[in-house]
């Protein structure tokens, strides 16, 4: 097998990434949440959106596993969390989420929301979100 010859130099300064993001989008998980006496132990279906901004060396730069941030651990962690326990508000299932992925190595900037997209037949979605920026 021929080895492609790597192009360096072809991006110029002003085009360098600035942002290095991995995310998790509509994750849709059954969540035993919310305050009314209807909601208690009936799962809702909650849209989770994690957007995780990395530094440039937890981004990988080569096309290995083993260099990739492991966003299947975003997928998984949101599951754990949401099947943990019983949920009075979206509120504190976010910073659940949100402190958990915060701890992880590499992370500089978060942005978490949930959704609950079955409450209003008007509105697509009612929801909250815990963002650094």
């Amino acid at each position: 097998m021929t080895e492609i010859p790597r192009l360096d130099g072809l991006v110029p300064d002003a085009l360098a990434p600035r942002t290095h993001r991995v995310f998790l989008r509509g994750y849709d998980v059954p969540i035993d949440i919310g305050f009314h006496d209807f909601e208690v132990g009936t799962p809702q279906r909650v849209l989770v959106t994690v957007e995780v901004l990395l530094d440039a060396a937890a981004f990988a730069a080569t096309d290995e596993v083993a260099a990739a941030w492991n966003y299947d651990f975003l997928r998984t962690e949101i599951g754990r969390i949401a099947r943990s326990r019983r949920f009075n508000l979206q509120e504190t299932f976010v910073r659940e989420v949100y402190a958990s992925i915060a701890a992880r190595h590499g992370v500089t900037g978060l942005r978490v929301s949930a959704c609950k997209p079955d409450i209003y037949p008007d509105c697509e979605a009612v929801g909250v979100e815990l963002s650094s920026f």
